[in-house]
């Protein structure tokens, strides 16, 4: 009985947004329905991801100091940057790239490092780096991390041979040439590696190719990542850029292809006034704002046109769609490498991240996996460093918020919510999606993009009851507000409890430019 009336509630909801005022003028409701007692697809941890490319300061400086650096470390490996990441429950790592990905040849960074050839950084500002950071280091780092390691392999420069002796090198306890020259670099034991990409962004940087030539290049590649002792690749083959469905198409069309591969990349970046003036990180108006979530929003469209080409050749859904490239990107800060790619990151990245993070867990069922760029120093970063300082930018406590929704189940949830409207154009006002977790508590995650008005929002909770009633909050006075090594806490979550709870009906006070995180337990 319970069941047929919250059904017949949630119809009655469903039938309409608005609500007749004592003169009969129609008011707008800002309502959230959350169907709590029919949990669907599970949120896979891996939307949660991250990038760490050899770019700029990500890796040396951002991640890795070396074992000799008067700044604190592990292993050669930051403890403020580790222990800072730990907090987040990073579920896996994606390295070596990026572009850079295509010119790393893996032998360079394994043994000795006084040893290790040294390399020209084509691709980022032109710099040489000496390789300490390489294949030992970096699994070192997941393992310190608690995540998995999400190796990207070379296609665009490297061999089949070379890829293939990688992933033998990484993962075989088998004897064999791969296997002793990794104990001789001291490591007896193989790692586990699950996910692992077959080139990167191959119709650009990684070859500039065809749909058609990388499809091939693809298979004869992937036919020789081999699955050893015990140890189960989850093979990421390159997709497409942004919109580009016949790149998806091409794909997945012929069943010989498509059975190379477990995954398919995305890669969608926002960029607010296009690629050659990209626009200041902290010097903005609302006009960039806006224009920001517009271009953020519309990556749910390109998610779904992409389902619609993977579900006519996979209605089983046993590929995932893997956003490994993902955020905002801005104008360099001034006077920093322009090949560093060093940005700072505002309330409005915060609120980018609730709108991607948000839409990637309402497309639970296809997308697997995500990977926002990047992970320190470098675009969107959750991180900033200077030496031996370290700030947490917004985008980080979005994903520290945020993480109660990995492995959770999603929710079934139907926003109808006011516009936001900027100089003629509108998007929706309001950002959401919802999960339960196994110990059966709701989580619900809203983002409120208007920067000058409060938003009440309504949210039913169908099927189930709930006692308690807790939120956090992160907000900041002003839409450019962000954290610097002098200022360090200018945007930070603090407890929320602009919500009241009664007869199954949550209601929400969301402040201008807000993030909020509920949650609900029996």
């Amino acid at each position: 009985m319970k069941n047929s009336l919250s059904i017949i509630l949630f119809l009655l909801l469903m039938s309409g947004s608005e609500s007749t005022g004592q003169k009969g003028i129609a008011v707008t409701v800002n309502q959230l329905v959350v169907v709590a007692n029919n949990p669907g697809a599970i949120i896979s941890k891996d939307i949660y991801g991250h990038f760490s490319e050899h770019l700029g300061a990500c890796i040396y400086g951002g991640i890795w100091v070396g074992k000799e650096s008067k700044i604190p470390n592990t292993y050669g490996i930051r403890n403020d940057v580790l222990f800072a990441l730990r907090e987040l429950k990073v579920p896996n790592l994606r390295w070596p790239g990026g572009c850079f990905a295509d010119t790393y040849h893996w032998k360079d960074g394994i043994g000795p490092q006084s040893k290790r050839a040294s390399i020209v950084n084509t691709y980022w500002g032109g710099v040489t780096e000496d390789n300490s950071f390489g294949t030992h280091e970096f699994m070192k780092l997941t393992e310190l991390l608690g995540c998995d390691a999400y190796i990207n392999g070379n296609v665009g420069s490297g061999t089949v041979r070379e890829m293939a002796e990688w992933v033998e090198y990484l993962t075989s306890g088998s004897d064999s040439p791969m296997t002793r020259l990794r104990k001789e670099n001291g490591r007896d034991e193989p790692w586990k590696v699950r996910l692992f990409a077959v080139g990167n962004e191959n119709w650009g940087c990684g070859g500039n190719m065809t749909a058609e030539f990388y499809g091939n290049v693809m298979r004869q590649f992937s036919t020789n990542l081999n699955n050893y002792s015990g140890n189960q690749l989850y093979r990421v083959a390159c997709g497409p850029n942004g919109s580009d469905v016949q790149w998806t198409e091409t794909l997945m069309k012929d069943p010989g292809t498509r059975a190379m591969f477990q995954g398919i990349s995305l890669h969608y970046y926002s960029v607010v006034n296009g690629w050659d003036s990209k626009g200041s990180a902290t010097k903005f108006d609302e006009r960039e704002w806006f224009e920001t979530f517009r271009l953020n929003l519309e990556i749910d469209n390109i998610i779904k046109s992409h389902e619609a080409v993977m579900n006519r050749y996979d209605p089983d859904k046993t590929k995932g769609l893997i956003v490994d490239e993902w955020g905002n990107w801005f104008s360099v800060e001034p006077g920093t490498n322009p090949g560093f790619l060093f940005q700072q990151n505002t309330m409005r990245d915060a609120i980018t991240a609730a709108i991607n993070l948000n839409i990637f867990n309402q497309h639970a069922d296809r997308v697997k996996g995500a990977n926002i760029a990047q992970i320190v120093n470098v675009l969107q970063s959750v991180i900033l460093t200077e030496n031996d300082k370290m700030v947490l930018t917004p985008t980080y406590h979005v994903f520290r918020m945020f993480n109660v929704h990995q492995n959770a189940r999603l929710l079934k949830t139907d926003l109808r919510c006011e516009d936001y409207t900027f100089a003629g154009k509108t998007i929706p006002s309001i950002s959401a999606s919802a999960s339960v977790d196994n110990n059966g508590k709701v989580h619900i995650s809203l983002a409120n993009l208007n920067p000058g008005k409060q938003i009440t929002v309504s949210c039913p909770v169908i099927g189930e009851e709930y006692k308690t009633v807790t939120g956090e909050i992160l907000s900041a006075s002003t839409m450019n507000a962000f954290n610097s090594f002098d200022k360090t806490d200018v945007v930070k979550p603090a407890g929320f409890s602009g919500f009241t709870m009664k007869d199954g009906i949550l209601t929400v006070n969301l402040p201008s430019k807000s993030v909020v995180v509920i949650e609900l337990s029996k």
